[in-house]
């Protein structure tokens, strides 16, 4: 078939492209990262050698090489390649894509591998329109996705499919591909004198979070800035300008997907943890994604109670006041109320004693049979009540010694509270001891 372009057209496309578009590689063994599935021995590694690919979901962040592989792949099994966008396609086109490649199947014997890229953008009707096809064998789809499949995918899709978690790439990885691109003189800058500083290449490398896009991108207009503005001259890339090069960092964080929920995990339990760093660490990760923080104080506010308990008293009004507090000032001034707020609770000692009572109590409730409040405790404020019974033999606490009357106060023998030797809790097992003693007096 002939070309929609001629040779210049192509050239001109080319030259059109970014950095890091020139530099996928071309070949598997020129593929940089993810040697947990597809290094030698791994599953995926395994897969290609038997050539046995099945359909796959690739998952992670952007710029580690979900596209790049798929590509790779298609060449490496002799498949025809094809790509479309959740995005951009429709159901219809979808369903000609099938009927294309099941007829190339039948005319040609060669599969196609179809890559959608944004897979979870797809409705359920669209992405069971892939089923039948991805059963029998008829494409290879590989689908790109950047949220958690298992949630945002349909489950019989994924069934169908191995599910394969991208890692944002490693320093070591990054270096690697800014050097590749610096020393190729057809699709980077090896035709251009460049001396790059080492401490540019490590500052590249440590804030683009593992993202080789983001990487080849500051590199590139670096280079291109400084030719622009002293052309034929060798190429001084510092550190300053890498840090020009990149501006503003970009934090990846989707405040309704898994990077919300996985960040506010590694909060809470830095927090039950007690290690301050990381509490913060987290914290002013999910400030600086733009978390809501309402979101943040309830989470402090329901920590204080379930992991601290009365082994601080102070932990759960220090944190409710942290919650007023936010809601009268606002950011960017209250970043420093849950600062403060997250140091004390992670400081503080803790305790489960109240959680793990109420959790209890609560199971007591729903697997055996309720208990009757007794006599002597139920309602008395009411004509008729004392010919009922009600209210007959209690005994008013505060008249007796230390206000701790000998007294049943449940019927059965049931212990729920069971302080730690933690924090002010350990003052409370002594005292418990003796309440406990006086109450049992009275069973």
């Amino acid at each position: 078939m002939p070309s929609l372009f001629d040779a210049s057209e192509k050239e001109h496309f080319d030259r059109a492209r970014p950095l890091a578009s020139r530099m996928r590689p071309d070949s598997l063994d020129a593929f940089v990262g993810q040697r947990h599935f597809l290094g030698e021995g791994q599953l995926l590694w395994r897969l290609i050698r038997a050539r046995r690919l099945d359909s796959l979901i690739f998952f992670g962040p952007p710029g580690t090489g979900k596209t790049t592989l798929a590509r790779l792949l298609a060449s490496e099994t002799d498949s025809r390649f094809h790509q479309i966008s959740a995005v951009a396609s429709n159901i219809k086109e979808v369903r000609d894509l099938l009927v294309d490649a099941r007829n190339h199947l039948a005319a040609a014997g060669q599969r196609t591998l179809l890559f959608i890229d944004e897979i979870h953008r797809f409705n359920r009707a669209q992405q069971d329109v892939l089923l039948t096809d991805v059963e029998e064998g008829v494409v290879v789809l590989i689908g790109a996705t950047t949220s958690n499949p298992f949630f945002a995918v349909n489950s019989a899709l994924v069934s169908r499919s191995r599910v394969f978690e991208f890692r944002p790439l490693e320093p070591e990885d990054i270096k690697t591909l800014l050097l590749r691109a610096t020393a190729d003189p057809v699709r980077g800058f090896g035709n251009y004198h460049i001396q790059l500083d080492d401490d540019a290449i490590e500052f590249l490398a440590a804030v683009c979070d593992g993202d080789a896009r983001r990487a080849l991108g500051a590199l590139e207009i670096g280079i291109l800035s400084s030719i622009a503005s002293d052309p034929g001259t060798q190429i001084h890339f510092t550190r300053q300008l890498a840090a020009e090069s990149v501006q503003r960092k970009v934090v990846e964080y989707d405040a309704t997907g898994d990077a919300h929920y996985d960040a506010a995990s590694a909060l809470i339990k830095s927090l039950r943890g007690s290690d301050p760093d990381a509490a913060l660490y987290w914290l002013a990760r999910m400030l600086e994604g733009g978390e809501d923080v309402r979101f943040l104080c309830r989470r402090l506010i329901i920590l204080a109670s379930e992991d601290i308990g009365n082994a601080d008293p102070n932990a759960l009004p220090l944190a409710v006041a942290a919650m007023q507090a936010c809601e009268f000032v606002g950011l960017p001034e209250c970043q420093l109320t849950l600062a403060q707020a997250v140091t004390y609770l992670a400081c503080s000692p803790k305790s489960n004693a109240a959680t793990l009572a109420i959790g209890e109590a609560r199971h007591d409730i729903h697997e055996g049979r309720l208990l009757p409040v007794p006599r002597h405790l139920r309602d008395s404020h009411y004509s008729g009540a004392k010919r009922l019974g009600h209210g007959v033999g209690y005994e008013y606490a505060h008249d007796a010694p230390d206000a701790i009357a000998a007294q049943d106060y449940l019927g059965v023998d049931r212990e729920y509270y069971h302080p730690t030797n933690r924090g002010f809790e350990k003052e409370l097992i002594h005292r418990l001891e003796q309440i406990r003693s006086r109450l049992r007096e009275g069973k």
